[in-house]
């Protein structure tokens, strides 16, 4: 029996462990769902407090505070989830629905957005803590939880003005964060750069090179894609489209968010003949979804959570005031139009996810030093957020 073991394949190769832990993130995201479903607790929160807890277990059980969850393949898995977001974002900024949309939306969001953005960065800094930790929060504070928003709104049942904007609203809030997070990396870049035209010189090229790189794949796939039958090769079109986003990207150090965007918008307003790519990309979002957010809470560095304490807690208070003073003024400044707004609907764009963590991710890459500190906070921040913001949505509502 002895000899029986000991002929026994024990040890588990880098292939096998890295398969093995992917088994279990999936099989945790059922879990996930079935707990969801039974205490109505955000699912995304539940899948970071399932990376919270290998986090717990690698660096605190093992010993292990440096090593990365799943060595090199975690962080390609992160690029594909986040360019399959931005590439879906870029789908909704069709001309139509901005047209439909109307004026009142984007008086809306631009005020919650902008009041919002200048609170918590202009907080942040006052307060003293460092300028690329306050400008990027700013940054990744414009996004919203799409998700969770229309999901709440869909479920009250109610029609009204204030439920179509918020689902308005939604729609392209996070649009406005993907440009406001590449605008503020490279004004970031830039500023904290000694060599001031060097800096200037990378920094249109992350923006403009972003924008060169999504038309030159999105304009190619608006009239190639959705030519075919339905079924297996439009699926492999959307995931051709999505790799040689997240490649392309990397290589020529442009933001991926951006030029995803840029594609997904190009594909959306000049592909009339199909909305097949888009559909394949959302049958196929969800487990690298699962991966993201399972390895963003993993990510972080459970040895600074202390420090983050008090810039988790100043990002939640800033920011909630920030949609709240957004929303005041954006009602006031559309009360000329319609005056059933309530004054507090910024609160109903409080719930923050998954594009958050992804510029949290990409700002710890392009500032090393700010890193577990950025993480730490957006992660802690996001779960307060997915916890309390459907609430305030259904506040709003009633």
């Amino acid at each position: 029996m002895s000899d029986m073991l000991s002929a026994l394949p024990l040890h588990l190769s880098p292939a096998a462990t890295a398969l093995v832990f992917l088994g279990l993130i999936l099989s945790s995201s059922i879990l996930a769902d079935a707990v969801a479903s039974r205490t109505r607790l955000p699912r995304i929160s539940l899948l970071v407090l399932v990376g919270l807890g290998v986090a717990v277990v690698q660096q605190l059980v093992l010993g292990q505070a440096e090593a990365e969850p799943l060595d090199g393949l975690g962080e390609p898995l992160i690029q594909l989830a986040l360019v399959m977001v931005a590439f879906l974002l870029g789908g909704e900024l069709t001309l139509e629905r901005m047209r439909s949309t109307g004026p009142l939306i984007l008086i809306l969001s631009l005020s919650v957005i902008g009041v919002g953005a200048l609170l918590v960065g202009g907080g942040l800094a006052a307060l003293g803590f460092p300028l690329a930790v306050a400008v990027t929060l700013a940054a990744i504070s414009v996004a919203t939880d799409p998700a969770a928003v229309s999901e709440t709104v869909h479920e009250s049942g109610d029609t009204r003005l204030r439920a179509r904007l918020l689902l308005g609203i939604v729609a392209i809030d996070d649009g406005w964060g993907i440009i406001a997070f590449g605008l503020a990396m490279a004004l970031l870049g830039w500023w904290l750069s000694g060599d001031g035209h060097t800096a200037l010189a990378m920094a249109g090229w992350e923006l403009g090179g972003a924008l060169l790189l999504g038309m030159a794949i999105g304009l190619p796939a608006a009239w190639l894609t959705g030519r075919l039958r339905p079924g297996e090769p439009t699926q492999v079109e959307a995931l051709a489209l999505i790799l040689l986003l997240a490649g392309f990207s990397s290589w020529l150090e442009v933001s991926a968010l951006l030029a995803a965007m840029v594609a997904g918008a190009l594909v959306a307003n000049l592909s009339r003949h199909h909305t097949r790519s888009f559909n394949e990309v959302e049958h196929i979002e969800w487990p690298f979804l699962v991966f993201f957010f399972v390895l963003s809470g993993a990510s972080v560095d459970l040895r600074h959570m202390d420090d983050a304490l008090w810039l988790t807690l100043a990002y939640i208070v800033l920011r909630l005031a920030g949609r709240y003073l957004g929303g005041l003024l954006g009602v006031r400044l559309a009360r000329v139009r319609q005056a059933e707004l309530p004054g507090n609907i910024g609160l109903a764009l409080t719930p923050q996810a998954g594009v958050a963590m992804g510029m949290a991710l990409l700002a710890a890459e392009r500032f090393p030093e700010y890193g577990p500190l950025l993480l730490s906070a957006v992660v802690g921040s996001t779960l307060v957020f997915e916890m309390v913001g459907p609430l305030l949505v259904r506040r709003v509502l009633r």
